[in-house]
């Protein structure tokens, strides 16, 4: 019968953090398998050792088909953003977790940690970072060379974010430890150990913007104010969107960036990919997401074109085709998740009428809103109403148990 394969969490002190039963089963195992640095710990190690690079799939099928005692070293706790997780998926395993780094540094910061928001920037872009943590007030982030301290400082003082100051916690366990808290702008110019983890508090009150931002907010075309959607149509067309905590969206057309800013505060843990083909309005676009701190991926171009390098989404907002309209809608329908929605605005009846057209040739359920609003206005000592322009509101949902096109 093959042995049960055990992952072992090891800290940086190497032998010092074992068990002396987790040392004991290390040397009678006949394979012992890890990253570099951890490997290194066991110079006088007598069996075979197979260093970890990247390729975990075959990693996966050399283990499968040993037969000799083996052990995994893991960083840590290996089931905390660690190889651990994957393994186990794979592969019949025992997991023995040694203290996680961010553990080490909560305690070496003297503070406890069920409440903070852990995510792990290693080997991960940073890529909607700020609104994920904009407003919380303590962040964990396990970080690697390239998303070091000095960027992640860089990337938040970017947004405006100097409400956190930084703690980081250095070699941890190992003989050059450093644990210190920084300023944001301090921290951008320290240089630090690749081995690190850093905490983020909040030690002041930053902006913190609620739906329904209004339109006067907006950094827009001057004097040609108008190409945003207003704040009413904003709020039902994303109502009608359906977004979860996690969702893929598409803002077609974003011009200001209003929509896919919204939706990115509502998608926090999600994505939001956005195009525009006009250089005025994608340059305001570019500063309402620093203004508002959202951090979407954003393309200049005429769609169709480039929608393409899009993953496939949960949810599209159509908020211009610029006369493209019956290309746009052949791929948001084959592209568009099942279960998902689109939902366009048109100001014309003859748009209306060629989107309901395309959506039900594309085996959609159409249901359409004429939003008519108008907004209060002072005159003299009474008041008065000035009208917006009407718009459709169409939502399109793929028929139950059919699909796009």
């Amino acid at each position: 019968m093959k042995n049960r394969i055990k992952i072992i969490g090891i800290g940086n002190d190497g032998k010092q953090s074992l068990l002396p039963i987790y040392e004991k089963w290390i040397y009678e195992s006949e394979i012992l398998v890890g990253g570099e640095r951890q490997l290194s710990f066991f110079k006088d190690y007598q069996g075979e050792k197979i260093v970890i690079k990247g390729d975990l799939s075959s990693l996966v099928t050399y283990l499968s088909n040993e037969k000799k005692r083996m052990v995994v070293l893991a960083s840590g706790d290996p089931l905390f953003y660690g190889i651990g997780s994957y393994l186990a998926k794979k592969l019949d395993v025992e997991i023995y977790p040694y203290i996680s780094s961010m553990q080490q540094a909560f305690a070496k910061m003297n503070e406890s940690w069920q409440d903070a928001y852990v995510l792990s920037v290693h080997g991960r872009s940073m890529k909607g970072l700020a609104q994920r943590i904009n407003g919380r007030k303590i962040v964990a982030l396990l970080t690697d060379a390239t998303n070091s301290p000095s960027q992640i400082a860089r990337y938040l003082r970017s947004f405006g974010m100097d409400e956190y100051r930084a703690f980081v916690a250095e070699n941890l366990g190992g003989e050059n430890e450093r644990c210190a808290f920084y300023r944001l702008e301090e921290m951008e110019n320290t240089e630090f150990s690749p081995l690190n983890v850093v905490i983020l508090q909040k030690t002041s009150e930053g902006k913190v913007w609620k739906f329904g931002i209004d339109d006067e907010e907006f950094h827009q075309r001057k004097p040609e104010k108008g190409l945003l959607t207003k704040k009413e149509i904003r709020t039902l067309s994303l109502s009608e969107l359906k977004l979860t905590e996690s969702s893929i969206v598409w803002d077609i057309g974003t011009c200001t960036g209003s929509v896919a800013i919204e939706a990115s505060m509502i998608a926090k843990e999600g994505q939001i990919f956005a195009i525009e083909k006009n250089d005025h309005d994608l340059e305001n676009c570019r500063l309402n997401m620093a203004k508002f701190r959202t951090d979407f991926s954003v393309v200049q171009g005429k769609a169709p074109n480039r929608l393409d390098e899009f993953p496939d989404p949960d949810a599209i907002f159509i908020g211009g085709t610029a006369g493209g309209m019956e290309e746009i809608l052949t791929v948001c329908c084959s592209r568009l998740k099942k279960g998902g929605r689109i939902v366009l605005n048109a100001v014309t009846i003859e748009n209306l009428m060629q989107a309901v057209d395309g959506f039900k040739r594309s085996g959609f359920e159409v249901n359409i809103t004429l939003a008519q609003v108008s907004r209060s206005k002072p005159i003299l000592n009474l008041t008065r109403f000035d009208a917006l322009n009407p718009i459709y509101i169409i939502s399109a949902q793929h028929k139950e148990g059919e699909s796009s096109c």
